[in-house]
Formats: structure tokens, C-alpha cells, sequence
């Protein structure tokens, strides 16, 4: 029987039929997680394959399906897109005059190396859709400033215009936006462990412990390959921009969760960060809902690694080069601003106390703080060891 890619449950509904020049491709509905796929030729028996595409469509109004679903529509050749090919799909909803030079840009970015889920044609596309003149500077300037977003995105949309100028030899005054400093927001170590829980997706949930235990970014979890996985250590090979590459330890719960996961390609988890993103915010408003925890609704993929970088100041004591050798970052100037003040719980601390100047001397040599004194008692505290850190 057949059973659905990511849950593996074999209660489906049949959802329609894909006709295409290899074939009628009939579609399934997963009753229990709601993510829609495909067959790949006409056998019932044939392997079940994932792509990097999800598209949300709304079902009937009257149905007792949620409102929005995954959709993984399966197609042989949709494995062999390439970066300019996605993005030609992604830009069929833009005007036609502006599909060419959009499709063009993304081979571009291609060429000079950078990577295939950059946010570069995110901001272009919207530029467009705003009814911008990428052939106009002055147009797309006045579309940047106009536009309700913070100075960090307006300078990242200048930098992506730049590239397209230097594509098309326009010449330009790039505007001067600078980014504003702000403190991170960093979740509770429970709200970030609910929303694991939380997805019915085996994938999602190994993907987010991933990143909970080796406080990497995004991307790099995404290009992580099977071949960086041994024993109990995960090594990061493929470091995005700023970060140096790295060996993580971690648990064997996370161990178990990755070997559940089919390994039907050399990625580990072979998808896209567009994908993912859509998976996740999916994924918080049903878990806000359920758990009645608005919080969650706050949480990002790179909230874990705010919370790895914070809990490590934490218990270093603001010792910047342990937390920039962990975190793995290239410069100083990222990691300081991890060092920030965090309102911990009692039960999150060691607590002893010390009556003679002998014992004062030894709590302070097990790097013990002072934190109250009564009658005589001196009351010492430290943080709770974490990821083997005294």
C-alpha cells in the first residue's frame, strides 16, 4: 500500500490527477499531516521522491481539512532543476517584461558564487511586484524608501539592486541605509523544545534539534551531508558567510532522529530554504493555537542559535573567545552581541554557602560568585554546567 513520504501514515484521500507529457500522475492527500504528493509514472508500487517546491492552495470552505495544506507535486524532471530554472518558476506570477532580467539575475548570482536560497531575488521580486523600473535607479530608490521596511532590509534591497546594476553596467548612487542595533530576542530553552514537539513531521523535528544543539545557522544544516555525520559528532563543512567551519557533539536523541530520516539523497535534508520557512510558519501558528502560547509565534529558525550564543555567555561569563569558537564566527564584533543580560531562575544556578574565610577562598576558586550575605553566611552561586562548560 502506499503511505505518505512524511509521516508514513497510509490513510490518504486520492486529490486529483497531474497530466503530464510522461504520463496521468494521480495525487494523494495525506489524512493524518495533510502533506500532498504524487506518484512518480503510473505503477501504485513506484518510489516515492521529494522536491524542493511547496505551493499552498486553499481547499473548499466546507471541507474538514484545514485551510491551507503542502503540496510535494512529483515530477522526475523537477529533480534537475537548476537555480535559474526555479527561479523562472517562482517568477511567473511577475509582469512578463520583468521574468527575462529576473531569470537573467539569478543566473548572475549563480555565476559570482553566491548561494542558491540568497535573499536577493526575494527583494527583487517584491521590488517588481511594487511596480518598480529595475532599469530606473531612481525608481527603485524611491520603491526602497517608501517601503515599510526596517533600515536593515532596505540596505540589504540596495545591496541587492547593486548586483543587478553591475550585471546590466548601470551606474548608480547606492542610498545609505544603515543597520540598527538591536538586542536579539532569545525564547525559553521550553518554548523552542514545544515546538519541536509540536510538528508531526519527522524531518522538521531533526532539523530544528539540529539546530538547537550545534546552534548553526540555517543554511549550513540544510547543506549538511550525511558523510559529516560520525559517531556523535556532526562537522559543519559547508559555513555560510562569516562563520569558519566546525565540529559539534551531540546526543544521541538527535542521532536516532537522523537515522530515522530516508537517506534517498547525500543531503541529509534534501530542500530548500524557501521550503522550510513555509513548514515553519505553518508549524507555529498550529502549535500557538494548540498550546495556547502566543510566544511561539515569535520564533525563528535562527532563535535557536541566539539562544545557544546567549546561554553560552551566560555560563562563560561573557568570555568572548569561547563563545566565538563555538558559535564559529570570523570576527569579534558578531559574537559581542551575545553579551547581553539574562533574567535566570534560581534552579538554573548552583547554590552554596560558606561560613569560614577558608571555605569563601575555595567557593571562589570553583568560580562561585557572592551574591548575599546573612548573619554570617555568605551565599555563593554559579551557573549549572552546559554543553560541558564549567
Amino acid at each position: 500500500m502506499l503511505s505518505c513520504p512524511e509521516c508514513g501514515s497510509n490513510l490518504l484521500f486520492k486529490d486529483g490527477k497531474r497530466y503530464t507529457t510522461q504520463g496521468v500522475i494521480q495525487r494523494f492527500l495525506c489524512r493524518c499531516c495533510y502533506f500532498r504528493f504524487s506518484e512518480v509514472g503510473s505503477d501504485r508500487s513506484s518510489t516515492m521522491h521529494h522536491v524542493s517546491t511547496i505551493e499552498r492552495q486553499s481547499l473548499n470552505p466546507t471541507s474538514a481539512l484545514p485551510s491551507k495544506r503542502q503540496v510535494c507535486a512529483v515530477l522526475q524532471e523537477a529533480k534537475n532543476l537548476n537555480n535559474a530554472a526555479e527561479s523562472k518558476t517562482v517568477a511567473e506570477d511577475l509582469p512578463q517584461d520583468a521574468k527575462g532580467s529576473l531569470i537573467k539575475y539569478a543566473a548572475y548570482l549563480e555565476r559570482q558564487g553566491y548561494y542558491g536560497d540568497t535573499s536577493y531575488m526575494d527583494l527583487m521580486r517584491i521590488l517588481v511586484k511594487d511596480g518598480a523600473n529595475l532599469q530606473n535607479p531612481e525608481d527603485v530608490k524611491t520603491k526602497i524608501a517608501r517601503h515599510k521596511w526596517k533600515d536593515s532590509v532596505k540596505m540589504l534591497a540596495t545591496y541587492a539592486y547593486d548586483q543587478f546594476c553591475r550585471m546590466e553596467n548601470i551606474t548608480w548612487t547606492k542610498p545609505r541605509y544603515k543597520q540598527q542595533e538591536t538586542l536579539l530576542y532569545v525564547p525559553d530553552e521550553k518554548d523552542l523544545d514545544a515546538l519541536i514537539n509540536s510538528t508531526q513531521s519527522k524531518r522538521m523535528a531533526a532539523y530544528l534539534q539540529c539546530l538547537k544543539e550545534t546552534f548553526a545557522d540555517p543554511g549550513e544544516i540544510l547543506r549538511l551531508e550525511w558523510r559529516d555525520i560520525k559517531d556523535n559528532i556532526i562537522t559543519i563543512n559547508h559555513p555560510v558567510k562569516g562563520h569558519l567551519p566546525g565540529q559539534v557533539e551531540v546526543s544521541n536523541r538527535l542521532l536516532s532522529m537522523l537515522n530515522a530520516l530516508p537517506k534517498t539523497s547525500k543531503l541529509v535534508f534534501p530542500t530548500s530554504y524557501a521550503v522550510v520557512r513555509q513548514c515553519l510558519q505553518s508549524l507555529r501558528k498550529r502549535a500557538a493555537m494548540k498550546l495556547q502560547n502566543p510566544k511561539l509565534l515569535e520564533i525563528s529558525f535562527r532563535s535557536y542559535r541566539h539562544w545557544g550564543g546567549s546561554m553560552l555567555a551566560h555560563y562563560t561569563n561573557g568570555n568572548v573567545l569561547t563563545i566565538k569558537k563555538m558559535l564559529r564566527h570570523k570576527s569579534v564584533q558578531n559574537t559581542m552581541k551575545y553579551i547581553h543580560t539574562l533574567e535566570f531562575r534560581d534552579e538554573d544556578f548552583e547554590i552554596a554557602t560558606a561560613t569560614t574565610e577558608e571555605e569563601v577562598k575555595q567557593l571562589g576558586e570553583a568560580g562561585f560568585t557572592k551574591y548575599d550575605e546573612m548573619k554570617g553566611i555568605h551565599f555563593y552561586r554559579k551557573p549549572k554546567r552546559f554543553r560541558g562548560l564549567k
